[in-house]
């Protein structure tokens, strides 16, 4: 750590970049810090900044401590935002704008150089939709106060980079910086109560309001500048390319905080958002738009569009009397007004009948201002209007109903009972062949009998009304306010069916061809069994007359969703990734035969274990034809505030993940799939690192073990997020969430969710097939996306993961047996793994290979590994105290601050 010392400023923006350009920003941040602890708690600087195990620290300064702790982790990931972005714009500068990498300009260079025809890239561009999807897993801790005030950091150290300060101003703006900091010492960090769905809303929308309301457009204008520099004489067209969607609000899988009320009141709040935001943003067109008519010839079509804008809206004569000749004016009031009708029903003027009624407008007044010679201002301040309209509509983001596919059966169980289907004297038993032959006939009778929503259970009926929700949905101004019903633990087919069959009792109607009425239902596949069985639950479902109805009104394309967490805690790192690998081949080859697109929901988490890594890189090591133009994937909680909080990484984020679509669209049309010795090595080494991971998971006392030697329990009082960290409130291991589950193997340094097995399968692999096996596997490393990414991504988590540490926690197991077997285990396999990598790498230490990782990493592990050893005395304590709630609630506030801090200086939860 640097000595406390004078905050010296960063070095202006015309310096150039230093090779350890974090330095400055690192310097003046804990030079801040540390002033603000001076003053605040005085007695605490002696202790602060030693990070030796012995260190204890008094009982009335464990609160204040990890409290200057996270806020130092977190000033920490706003410094290294601020360093990437400035040196990505020091790359530009130096090497232009395909030097950075996975931007557009870098992407459509490489793709033109690589003799791509104008014809294919348009074709893969027609198809191409990234679809980032906010989620509300509780794994943020931070609130929209926090992130407000992290904001503001950031913007200070930007405004501190430029040379045109006086030292007086820089003074100044150093002064600010320490005010926000002294800030986020006043405020807090540990939630007082759980957020409710409410606040998770406002916390997603924060991050539209902030950044990505404005950079998604810029994202596609992005796009144009590469098109237009790579293929300057071809006109390729430019599509929107984004879409969102979130489940905050929606999620109501094992979460009894998210209602049908709730869900109503989600989407009022996202419409109104993106609402609110149009009718900003065309008032802004009123104010700059003053063009006279006295001065130029206005093309007829615009006149025309003008004229039933003004008959549309509440006072048209008014608008012509207020703005005189002035006609982009007069056509922006009418829209400002009609916009409000949109979001206000009960004012005069027609609302909008959807969002694309709107975009049709702005194109018209687009091109009229080119008409005119007003190329300029139609497409720097028109078309991202326009750009913004089609990727946001007035929904901001389509909202996705998430489900449990229990609460579905037992809901059709429900209705059944109360009133037996045609011919049935008992209700079949769920995924019985009898229950699947009842689902089908009766999704395809042509009328269904309402079920008596009063006679059914609690369950049952807010099952129901939540489905009511989405019907009246497609009454409102955006059809795609509704995204999809995710059907979580999908077993079966007629799980899926099941869902389809809900809503026809709900009354939502078969879709029509155009599509209008449509709603998908998207299995979400988790376990290890489920993606095995993946390709016979689609060949099963294809077959159903109604769901190909269905597929028909959305362009022929079923979506399916993979989850990277459950099927982790199922099989283990490596088998979790080969089966979903697997699953997707299989899936697109069903597709295939059915005439079906499949497209892929990727339900990524922040950590190694929950499918995180670098997004171009997870994109790139998909396996060939599986991305085709479309991806979707979750953004949780930490990722989220990393990736979108400031407009340079949102911007740089969204470009990065658009991009590395394209690519591998067109990329994967000329590569093979995975040759098939690679494919058979990777086969063996998932089964037996599977074996290895279950019977590490399959030991007595594992669950014991588990709960005492990490704060899993615990956890449930940390104020994270709405959501119960078990589905139904069991506690077996089976029914915990893949969250905690990962949250807790991290917070005690474990780490096994991202690693375990690997060791015991490489040495097998090995005994078998010796120095020809190793050359294999060498190069299977060098020349296999897929493989080389799990290595990589395991040598991440092994390097942050710490066997010292562990043991510490595995000495609050009381049971001497199970803890000496069961930590022999982790640290005999944590051994083995570390050396096979090392080996198979060719480097001498971990981590040695990512230096951006190891500096972070350096700067944070003294301070990380000292909260780690906090937090196994406050464990001990706080059990010690049981029955003593004095005592105990004395010991908590640390103890929720040690989770908080840990997770901040790992850089995720769960």
């Amino acid at each position: 750590m640097p000595s406390i010392a004078h905050a010296e400023a960063l070095p202006g923006a015309g310096h150039p970049l230093a090779d350890d350009d974090f330095t400055p920003v690192f310097e003046l941040l804990f030079n801040l810090l540390a002033d603000v602890v001076r003053v605040r708690r005085p007695e605490l600087v002696k202790y602060l900044f030693q990070t030796g195990s012995s260190l204890i620290i008094p009982e009335d300064l464990r609160v204040p401590a990890l409290q200057v702790t996270g806020i130092w982790f977190q000033l920490l990931g706003i410094a290294e935002e601020n360093v990437a972005q400035r040196t990505r714009r020091q790359m530009e500068t130096s090497g232009g704008p395909d030097s950075v990498g996975g931007t557009f300009a870098n992407v459509i260079g490489s793709i033109a150089g690589s003799g791509a025809s104008p014809e294919d890239l348009a074709a893969a561009l027609a198809q191409t939709e990234a679809v980032p999807t906010l989620t509300a897993h509780p794994t943020e801790a931070k609130r929209v106060t926090v992130l407000e005030i992290h904001r503001r950091i950031y913007r200070g150290l930007v405004a501190l980079e430029t040379d045109r300060w006086t030292p007086r101003e820089r003074d100044g703006l150093v002064q600010s910086l320490r005010t926000e900091i002294d800030l986020l010492w006043l405020t807090g960090e540990l939630r007082l109560e759980k957020p409710t769905v409410e606040q998770e809303i406002a916390w997603g929308l924060h991050f539209f309001q902030e950044t990505l309301f404005e950079q998604a457009p810029q994202t596609v204008e992005n796009l144009a500048a590469a098109l237009k520099r790579h293929y300057p004489e071809a006109a390729i067209p430019v599509p929107s390319l984004l879409s969102f969607s979130s489940w905050i609000g929606g999620d109501r899988d094992g979460n009894p905080f998210v209602t049908a009320e709730t869900t109503r009141n989600a989407l009022a709040l996202y419409r109104g958002a993106a609402l609110e935001r149009l009718i900003e943003r065309c008032g802004e067109m009123i104010r700059l738009l003053s063009i006279s008519s006295a001065n130029v010839e206005i093309p007829a079509v615009f006149l025309a569009a003008l004229d039933d804008l003004l008959d549309a809206s509440a006072d048209g004569e008014e608008i012509r009397r207020r703005n005189p000749g002035e006609v982009f004016r007069q056509f922006f009031v009418a829209i400002v007004e009609r916009l409000e009708a949109t979001r206000d029903r009960d004012l005069p003027a027609r609302p909008f009948a959807s969002p694309e009624e709107l975009s049709r407008l702005l194109l018209i007044a687009e091109r009229a201002l080119i008409t005119l010679g007003a190329d300029d201002l139609a497409l720097t301040r028109l078309r991202p209007l326009r750009r913004e309209i089609d990727i946001f509509g007035f929904r901001t983001a389509s909202l996705d109903i998430r489900q449990n596919s229990s609460v579905v059966n037992r809901t059709l169980v429900d209705i059944w009972t109360k009133r037996l289907p045609e011919g049935v004297e008992t209700v079949p038993e769920p995924n019985s062949p009898e229950w699947r032959a009842l689902v089908s006939r009766e999704l395809q009778r042509q009328e269904l009998m309402p079920p008596d929503r009063e006679a059914l259970t609690p369950e049952a009926r807010e099952m129901m009304a939540t489905l009511d929700v989405v019907r009246e949905s497609h009454e409102g101004p955006d059809n795609r306010a509704i995204g999809a019903l995710i059907l979580s633990m999908t077993t079966s087919a007629a799980d899926i069916l099941a869902f389809y069959l809900l809503g026809r009792f709900a009354g939502i109607a078969s879709p029509e061809e155009d599509g209008s009425g449509s709603v998908a239902v998207i299995p979400l596949l988790e376990t290890i069994e489920d993606l095995r069985n993946a390709e016979g639950i689609l060949r099963e479902l294809f077959a159903e007359p109604a769901v190909r109805q269905a597929i028909r009104a959305n362009g022929r394309r079923q979506e399916v969703m993979l989850g990277y967490s459950d099927s982790n805690k199922d099989g283990g790192f490596l088998c979790s990734n080969w089966e979903l690998y697997k699953a997707q081949e299989r899936l697109v080859e069903v597709g295939r035969k059915a005439d079906v697109r499949i497209s892929f929901f990727h339900g990524r988490g922040g950590s190694v274990s929950r499918g995180g890594a670098p997004t171009g890189r997870a994109i790139a090591a998909q396996p060939p034809g599986t991305v085709e133009g479309y991806l979707r994937i979750t953004e949780q909680g930490e990722v989220v505030s990393s990736k979108f909080a400031n407009r340079g990484a949102a911007l740089f984020n969204l470009e990065l993940l658009a991009a590395s679509v394209v690519s591998h669209t067109l990329s994967s049309k000329s590569e093979g799939h995975m040759p098939g010795r690679y494919g058979e090595t990777v086969e063996a080494l998932s089964g037996l690192s599977h074996a290895a991971f279950a019977r590490l998971i399959e030991q007595p006392g594992l669950i014991d073990y588990f709960n005492a030697a990490s704060p899993v329990e615990e956890l449930a009082l940390l104020k994270l997020g709405s959501r119960p960290s078990r589905r139904f409130g069991a506690k077996s291991l089976s029914d915990l969430r893949a969250i905690p589950w990962v949250f807790a193997w991290s917070q005690n340094r474990h780490l096994i969710t991202g690693w375990y097995g690997l060791g015991t399968a490489f040495q097998s692999f090995l005994k078998f097939r010796g120095d020809e096996g190793r050359d294999l596997l060498k190069e299977m490393f060098e020349r296999s996306r897929f493989f080389r990414l799990m290595i990589d991504e395991a040598e991440k988590t092994l390097y942050l993961a710490d066997m010292d540490l562990a043991r510490r926690y595995a000495s609050l197991v009381t049971d001497e047996d199970a803890r000496d077997r069961i930590f022999g285990m982790v640290e005999a396999e944590y051994a083995l793994t570390v050396s096979h990598v090392l080996a198979l790498s060719g480097s001498s230490r971990l981590a040695e290979r990512f230096p951006v990782l190891s500096r972070r990493t350096e700067h944070v592990r003294p301070m990380i590994d000292r909260t780690n050893r906090w937090q196994v005395d406050l464990l001990r304590e706080f059990r010690a105290a049981s029955g003593n709630e004095a005592r105990q609630e004395a010991i908590l506030a640390p103890l929720l601050l040690s989770m908080n801090c840990i997770a901040g200086g790992l850089g995720w939860t769960g």
